[in-house]
């Protein structure tokens, strides 16, 4: 059974399996209806065009026949086996792993036709997985070939002529910081003392618009992907590394075109003026994080007066963001260490410091200098100009009152009753909570509250930063809604637009696509945590409870964050537990003890199953003089809804109170993620990103989507 959702229109339209006309997860397609719903119920349909299709790539395993070849998926889809006609077989042999491209959908009668991209190695069986988490989230392993003999046209040189038309920076001292591993640089900083205590400080965009022009095969491959893909081992780019790497990376003592916003600033972080405009740079130095907080730190090092001084502004913008009511949820980066093998040898825990924060800062301070330009800008009849703004919606009041009653039961209080007091005192709630157990259970959840950040072009502001307009510049390298959003910044800078009606629908894409980015790197650092806790078999652990449903409860370990499910199951000899809501806790039937989301506990790996991505543990507890109810005859206790001892864990209407890892602004890739082909940091103020773990039940509340 499917559904259709129908923009406009509140309930859905289901489709059976045999009307689904070949259409998969995620395709755009028009649907019939053919049966009206009884009682404003849902109405039935048949799918009678397919408009895109989200995937058209498969991984599976080869059958190979005389003359041809079935691919046979190795995932559960409402699709038959893959023909595979002899002549695009690639010498694949019966049992081979192998990545086809769909040539033909086919019908109700005949198979989908399709050809090999690529026999992957099954005895890599690190690689194998990534490529398929790929594949399975709809991100092609490679460019198709119009994009490649394109890219070989794009002219490397800058020329006279180019330079003419922009502000030249080469001259004003410029630097990068970014992670160790980083191989594409695409933002810089550059500084200049100027006369009565102010500078000019520019943060300087690599100008991917400038080579990436719309309707070309490159730039309709970036919009398809429309992210990069952060995986603990490798990236999945949005753009070529000729691109992201090479021609818009800002490596140092290169001529570089940007795009730039430059601020007359003073130490205060008061802005007396601001320029928006293209610009030529060449950056004198490659700072790493490290680097940067080891001046801040011993206040010595090179450039060491302009990196203070820098980190005085941005501390001091930092504090006036969450004075005027931005959420300063903290955050905890995982990163994982790897052998030559990419095989995970450790597993690092980093949190953001002040040298993170320098350039989270007055990247913020540009996104939104950006976004307030554009918004004031009108076209025609007074009309605001289509663009793609980055917003994110006041949380729900009810989620807010069920949270506030939670937060009460660790001691603190929470002001929901205004909106506009609310980020102060949820910050002075986690301010208070800082360093004791109840911090990562009220952050997680606290986090979970929120709505969720998506692209729009209906512009109604950043509620988690506290900005009434925000949109992303500062990424055009590893995001398509930065690319949009210089597009159209060039066309309001030369007086000269041009609306794009199809602006929204972009957005949408773009979302839709950053939320299965998401899913493929929660899904690839499951994976590396399973691998890493093989080795642990039968070991003891700290741990936190991080979620509770009926079926258990998931603990993740305080050193790696590694997290596992607890089986109600294993603990039924010690006493019987029921799943209260309200609680967001098992509480034992005889012991009256409970498990909430927040409490530490000692844990025993029992379990670490890779082709589900699934680690198990134990509970190894006091119980104290507690009954041992293992004799006794099995109570059950009559359930009020459907929580019944023995349901199964993967039942779908099982609810789990629980986090999703969100960063804020997106702006920047997580220091410690390793950097090959594209990216940035992403950071901490109220947009989500999902944590890594198995198919679990939400907390409840709507899904919707990250920063």
């Amino acid at each position: 059974m499917s559904f259709v959702i129908i923009e406009g229109q509140d309930k859905d339209v289901m489709v059976r399996q045999q009307n689904l006309n070949t259409a998969l997860d995620g395709d755009e397609v028009t649907v019939s209806v053919i049966k009206q719903g009884k009682n404003q119920g849902r109405m039935e349909g048949v799918v009678t065009e397919i408009i895109t299709r989200k995937k058209t790539e498969f991984t599976g395993t080869l059958q190979v026949n005389k003359g041809f070849a079935f691919l046979i998926l190795d995932k559960s889809l409402f699709m038959p086996d893959i023909y595979i006609p002899a002549n695009v077989l690639k010498d694949g042999k019966t049992g081979d792993k192998a990545l086809v491209h769909i040539v033909s959908w086919g019908d109700k009668t005949r198979k989908p036709v399709g050809e090999i991209i690529e026999l992957l190695d099954a005895t890599n069986t690190n690689d194998l997985a990534m490529k398929e988490i790929l594949i399975e989230t709809g991100f092609p392993l490679s460019f198709p070939e119009e994009v490649i003999k394109e890219l070989a046209l794009v002219k490397e040189d800058i020329n006279t002529d180019e330079i003419k038309k922009r502000k030249d920076f080469r001259k004003t001292l410029t630097f990068t910081i970014d992670p160790v591993d980083a191989k594409d640089f695409d933002d810089a900083i550059s500084i200049k003392k100027m006369r009565g205590g102010w500078y000019e400080i520019g943060v300087h965009i690599a100008d991917v618009s400038h080579y990436v022009l719309p309707e070309t095969s490159l730039d309709k491959e970036a919009y398809k992907r429309a992210t990069s893909v952060y995986l603990p081992d490798r990236v999945s780019p949005m753009l070529p590394e000729k691109i992201s790497n090479e021609l818009c990376s800002l490596r140092p003592h290169e001529d570089k075109l940007t795009f730039s916003a430059v601020f007359k600033m003073n130490e205060k972080g008061e802005i007396k003026e601001h320029w928006i405009g293209r610009t030529i740079i060449h950056s004198d130095h490659r700072f790493t994080y490290e680097d940067v907080q080891e001046v801040i730190e011993n206040k010595a090092g090179q450039y060491e007066e302009e990196v203070l001084l820098l980190n005085t502004i941005a501390q001091t913008l930092r504090a006036e963001r969450f004075k005027n009511g931005a959420i300063n949820f903290s955050s905890q980066e995982v990163r994982f260490q790897l052998d030559e093998n990419a095989k995970p040898i450790g597993i690092v825990i980093k949190e953001s410091k002040e040298a993170h924060q320098l350039i989270e800062e007055f990247m913020l301070l540009a996104n939104r200098t950006v976004a307030e330009y554009v918004f004031n800008i009108k076209i025609g009849t007074n009309q605001h100009v289509p663009f793609p703004y980055r917003i994110h919606d006041a949380p729900d009041e009810e989620k807010l009152k069920v949270f506030a009653v939670f937060a009460k039961k660790f001691g603190h209080s929470l002001d929901v009753s205004d909106l506009d007091k609310l980020a102060s005192s949820f910050n002075e709630m986690l301010n208070l909570a800082k360093g004791k157990p109840e911090q990562h259970v009220l952050e997680t959840l606290g986090i979970r509250t929120m709505a969720k950040a998506v692209y729009t072009t209906d512009d109604i502001g950043h509620y988690g930063l506290g900005f009434e307009h925000y949109c992303h510049f500062t990424s055009p390298i590893r995001r398509y809604p930065d690319v949009l959003v210089h597009r159209v910044l060039a066309e309001c800078l030369a007086h000269d637009v041009h609306p794009d009606k199809n602006m929204e629908s972009k957005c949408k894409h773009s979302s839709e696509m950053e939320r299965k980015a998401m899913e493929a790197e929660r899904a690839a650092n499951k994976y590396k945590q399973v691998e890493y806790m093989q080795q642990f078999l039968g070991e003891e652990f700290d741990g936190v409870v991080s979620g509770v449903a009926h079926f258990g409860f998931w603990v993740e370990t305080v050193d790696t964050k590694c997290e596992g499910l607890v089986s109600i199951h294993n603990m039924t000899a010690k006493d019987e537990f029921v799943y209260d809501e309200t609680e967001y806790a098992l509480i034992g039937q005889y012991t009256g003890k409970k498990i909430r989301i927040g409490d530490r506990v000692k844990i025993r790996v029992v379990a670490a199953n890779l082709v589900k991505r699934q680690l198990d543990y134990d509970l190894i507890e006091d119980w104290g003089d507690g009954p041992d109810v293992s004799s006794r005859p099995q109570y059950r206790r009559k359930p009020a809804d459907d929580t019944r001892r023995g349901t199964s864990r993967k039942q779908s209407g099982a609810k789990k109170a629980s986090g999703d890892r969100r960063s804020s602004t997106g702006d920047r890739k997580p220091s410690g993620d390793r950097r090959s082909s594209s990216g940035e940091r992403k950071s901490s103020s109220g947009e989500k990103k999902s944590s890594g773990g198995r198919s679990k039940p939400s907390s409840g509340k709507p899904k919707r989507k990250n920063d």
